[in-house]
């Protein structure tokens, strides 16, 4: 690799060899000149940060998850339609959008752990007004708070855990993010199938809380200290993350010479995103947001208990065994993100949910047909659970993994307000139309999410990158230059 990149606008872009890439070097020199073992071992800090973070996932998740076991309590307490109800699951990704067109310039002008803090503010509000709610716009309102509270934690908790860990921890540890997700929602679940709704509205304030009476232990984004100019606190979090002994100075030394680089560089807006210079990250970060939740995601898991009831399933069974293969998949990814890579990950997901929404779709297709009246709904179990299971072990965290690498620290902020808008965006259309179209065919709605997930095996074979084993600066000086090419 050449030892620099230039930038369409003339900016030297510094870029250091995989080679002489630093945090893990073992004859490395510290701040204060000295020679050093490296470490092997993860340290504490690290560790505990990420901890805190993830745990805005796992608010993110029981916020998905609620509206699934609460759907026939709310709507007999309160006397709602199916319509109504439909308003309730798919505001909260209204609010997400809100959230979502926030979350960069929130997170870029007061930090990642402000933006993190405020979030848990909105979610806690959120689950209040559901809690007491005693008329429906009560219960919409404390959807659409805890909706923009998601929409900030879906940006800023995957971007954070990737700027404060080293990049042979990083998929991993960024995949955390969609394992909490996962937890928050199957523990939903689990915990609703036995308590009132209100009273689990109320438990959602509990991970709200830890998160932030954790974030003043935490050190901020190292990345971010630097972006703001704050260079010896971006020194000192970075030490705290990688633990005292370790050789940072490679790793610092190359975080600030790019970051200077590109503070040359005016930071880009929306609407200044779409140059030439940006256009594979785009496509690339847009497009597997888009493909995630055409996919069907999210109207299945807000509507599980109903499509169980569909198929003539037991809703208790099927939702019990979607939490014991959910999440040792999930866990699975994670521990096979940083070895495997990122697109091998992906390719197998969408395969599998491809497969599952092809099953799923057969099921009622034998329904209608009256064919095979004991095996259809064990078929739609099945085509389920492979659905999950294989959402779980890639496309459900990997958008978010490669999202938070690839774009440069000038235009993070509006990037990454884009790409979680859009996802949600997606997600809201998904949500709101998903009863419908299961009224209308729930066989054909089934077609068309597996019609969608077969598309993305393609869009990933030909347009997402490797990042595995990459530094952030490497991978945005990669895919965000052109003018080497000429």
């Amino acid at each position: 690799m050449d030892s620099k990149t230039t930038e369409p606008s003339g900016v030297s872009i510094p870029l250091l060899s995989s080679e002489s890439q630093g945090c893990n070097s073992s004859n490395g020199v510290d701040f204060h000149g000295k020679r050093q073992n490296g470490t092997s071992s993860v340290p504490t800090t690290l560790l505990f940060s990420t901890l805190i973070a993830v745990f805005g996932s796992y608010v993110f998740g029981s916020a998905i998850g609620y509206s699934s076991p609460t759907q026939s309590g709310i709507m007999h307490d309160l006397n709602l339609g199916v319509a109504q109800y439909s308003i309730f699951g798919s505001i909260l990704t209204i609010g997400a959008m809100i959230g979502a067109i926030m979350s960069g310039r929130i997170a870029d002008y007061a930090g990642r752990r402000v933006a993190m803090g405020f979030s848990e503010v909105f979610c806690i509000l959120g689950w209040l007004a559901i809690t007491f709610s005693k008329v429906a716009w009560w219960l919409y309102f404390g959807r659409l708070l805890i909706g923009c509270g998601i929409g900030l934690l879906s940006y800023v908790v995957p971007v954070y855990v990737a700027e404060i860990t080293p990049k042979n921890l990083r998929g991993a540890f960024t995949a955390v993010h969609q394992l909490m997700i996962c937890c928050g929602m199957s523990l939903t679940y689990l915990i609703g199938a036995y308590v009132n709704w209100r009273i689990l509205s109320l438990i959602g304030i509990i991970p709200c809380l830890v998160q932030l009476l954790g974030l003043p232990f935490i050190p901020d984004s190292p990345r971010w200290l630097a972006k703001v100019d704050r260079l010896k606190e971006s020194d000192s979090a970075l030490q705290h993350l990688r633990g005292k002994n370790a050789d940072v100075y490679q790793e610092a030394t190359e975080i600030r010479d790019y970051t200077e680089a590109f503070q040359k560089q005016t930071e880009a807006s929306i609407i200044g995103l779409f140059q030439l210079q940006y256009l594979k990250s785009l496509t690339v970060g847009v497009g597997l947001m888009i493909l995630q939740q055409f996919g069907g995601i999210n109207g299945i898991v807000f509507y599980a208990n109903s499509i169980f009831i569909s198929a003539g399933f037991s809703e208790s069974i099927g939702t019990i065994a979607m939490v014991a293969v959910k999440i040792p998949l999930t866990t699975l990814g994670v521990l096979l993100m940083d070895k495997s890579g990122r697109r091998p990950l992906l390719l197998v997901s969408a395969v599998g949910t491809c497969l599952g929404c092809f099953l799923a779709a057969l099921s009622f297709v034998l329904q209608d047909l009256h064919k095979w009246k004991g095996v259809s709904p064990i078929i739609a179990l099945v085509g389920v659970l492979v659905y999950v299971g294989s959402y779980s072990i890639g496309i459900g965290a990997i958008p978010w993994v490669i999202m938070s690498e690839i774009f440069p620290i000038n235009v993070k902020g509006s990037a990454g307000s884009l790409v979680t808008l859009v996802s949600w965006l997606c997600s809201w259309i998904v949500s709101y139309a998903f009863n419908f179209l299961m009224s209308w065919s729930s066989a054909a709605t089934f077609f068309i999410f597996s019609s969608i997930c077969g598309f993305t095996v393609l869009f990933v074979a030909k347009l997402v990158p490797e990042t595995k084993g990459r530094t952030l600066e490497e991978i945005q000086a990669s895919l965000n230059s052109y003018s080497s090419k000429r």
